[in-house]
């Protein structure tokens, strides 16, 4: 058969590709950003409840009244909102000072977080706000329903971090079948990161964009010394063993070939393995399963399970633990549906990382969304310009997938000299550019949800050293259990996009130096390196798996 193939070494399906007994997958090549593979994507995004309607647009007039600049639960006086810091083992009691080392000890905290959370819960009985949005001249999309999730409220980083926190004591991981010496190697390393010397700053770490410093460079350092991994030989490409290293989709495949070709972490003997890889892509999978007309996610939620059910049959580690020191790691939209049955207490690092639709925190982690164009420099065009030639208050650029960025547009497009507000810019060279220099010449940067709470902007905006806001209800970002993310990002609900700038104005300059500042500390984190480099975001996301699953383990 005829393949062509791209400069990275991808291949183009075909159509006919078939799946054997064996789970081999045959004839398939595939290319990126194909207008079959964007008409795929875009025919099957989420539905969205819309409601068609002639007449003009009102606004509810709670939404009219609500000139609040609340971003969460509490603000400060710059519009920020005060939050804990929190880790597994550590309480947010007496919490104060951002930029310290939190020590506190007082699990007894713990036992209210339930209280706490359905105390949160019984506040505002008017759970829906909905918006209305003219799209052009000639018909209207109504009552756009922004909490739209069966009429629940969103999930505010103050709850997350609750959720965080309720998870060190009330693990999603089985009791093992039988003893392991690995899991007493991580209930050791557990012991050591409770117990780490408390530090304030190290080299190439600064303790305001951390949640723990101290917890973290110990765990760090521990993962580096013990952490071993095996990697499952079974799956035929182009679903297993074949990294996709461009596109939106790309965070998947950077981390399929940079471990599979590394030798610190990865051993051959399973039975020295504290963790055990999945290799798969959910993006080749969604597409060769298009390819064959079978396009449903309980199509490709059947077929990740018969291979779960294959190294089950093949191997003793899967039920030994229920799968719970089993890694996914997938970036597709579909990624939280078709991977629910085969890996219920698997640890998944997932794009999609939607809180109200299945991801656990303290079990899961959040895989950055990296649209990678070109995958031989991933690092092209790195930086921005400083703080005083940033004269755009805030940006955004993108195509109106979902039902939050029509609104967006519809409140900010051409409203004000300094908010600069777009659709979708050209593909060509141009286009880029100008997206490019507007990240890199704003303050704030707008990362609003596309048809799922993930979007590439969040890196992308600390990529160009612009401060995040993330619009996107129940959407845990990165290393959640790691990052002090109020430190550097602003969180606005989706229901306050009328108040953007407000909200924005009301961050004094001061507050947005050490915002833009703390961009540029953590910006490590979230570049990939052909050559992997300490706390780069390879490493970052194995860090973030082995620590979930050093505070999960029981023991026998």
């Amino acid at each position: 058969m005829h393949k062509e193939k791209n400069s990275d070494n991808e291949f183009i399906l075909e159509k006919g590709v078939g799946l054997d007994k064996s789970m081999t997958m045959r004839n398939v090549r595939h290319t990126d950003n194909s207008p079959k593979e964007k008409a795929i994507e875009f025919r099957h995004g989420p539905l969205e409840h819309l409601k068609m309607s002639d007449n003009n647009f009102k606004i509810d007039d709670d939404q009219k009244a609500s000139t609040s600049l609340t971003i969460g639960e509490g603000s400060n006086r710059d519009g920020l909102v005060s939050l804990p810091l929190v880790s597994p083992g550590i309480s947010s009691k007496g919490t104060r000072n951002l930029d310290a080392d939190s020590r506190a000890s007082d699990l007894s905290t713990v036992s209210n977080v339930k209280h706490v959370m359905e105390a949160e819960k019984d506040k505002n009985t008017n759970l829906l706000q909905t918006v209305s949005v003219p799209l052009d001249n000639n018909y209207t999309i109504a009552d756009i329903s922004i909490t739209r999730r069966r009429g629940m409220k969103p999930t505010t980083i103050t709850k997350m971090n609750l959720l965080l926190l309720q998870s060190a004591v009330s693990s999603y991981s089985m009791r093992p079948r039988w003893s392991s010496p690995r899991d007493r190697e991580l209930l050791s390393a557990r012991s050591e990161i409770q117990n780490a010397p408390v530090i304030r700053n190290t080299p190439g770490l600064y303790a305001s964009v951390y949640r723990n410093v101290s917890m973290f460079k110990r765990s760090y350092e521990l993962m580096e010394r013990v952490l071993k991994i095996y990697i499952y030989r079974e799956g035929e490409k182009p679903i297993f063993h074949q990294p996709r290293l461009r596109g939106i989709y790309a965070s998947e495949g950077w981390f399929m070939k940079l471990i599979e070709g590394n030798k610190r972490f990865v051993v051959r003997d399973p039975r020295k393995a504290h963790l055990f890889y999945l290799p798969f892509s959910s993006k080749m999978l969604r597409t060769v399963f298009y390819e064959q007309n079978s396009s449903t996610p309980r199509d490709l939620e059947k077929y990740l399970k018969n291979y779960v059910g294959l190294i089950a049959g093949k191997y003793r580690f899967w039920n030994r633990t229920g799968g719970a020191d089993h890694l996914i790691v997938a970036c597709h939209d579909w990624a939280p549906r078709i991977t629910r049955q085969c890996s219920w207490n698997s640890i998944r690092a997932l794009c999609n990382s939607n809180v109200a639709s299945g991801f656990k925190i303290g079990k899961d982690t959040t895989l950055p969304v990296t649209y990678i164009r070109k995958s031989e420099d991933p690092l092209k065009y790195l930086g921005g310009k400083p703080p005083s030639q940033r004269p755009i208050l805030a940006f955004f650029a993108g195509s109106m997938h979902g039902y939050l960025r029509p609104i967006l547009l519809q409140y900010w497009e051409n409203k004000e000299q300094d908010i600069k507000i777009f659709g979708p810019m050209s593909h060509d060279d141009g286009g880029k550019r100008r997206y490019r220099d507007h990240m890199k010449s704003s303050k704030y940067c707008i990362c609003a949800r596309g048809y799922e709470v993930h979007t590439p902007r969040v890196v992308e905006a600390i990529f160009y050293e612009c401060v995040p806001v993330i619009i996107s209800d129940n959407y845990v970002p990165p290393f959640f259990e790691i990052l002090n993310w109020e430190a550097f990002a602003v969180f606005i609900l989706e229901k306050d996009v009328p108040n953007l700038r407000n909200i924005l104005l009301s961050i004094s300059e001061e507050k947005y130096l050490q915002m833009h500042m703390r961009v540029k500390m953590v910006q490590q984190h979230f570049l990939w390196h052909k050559k992997p480099v300490k706390y780069d975001l390879f490493h970052m996301i194995l860090h973030s798996v082995w620590y979930n699953r050093v505070f999960q383990v029981k023991p026998k």
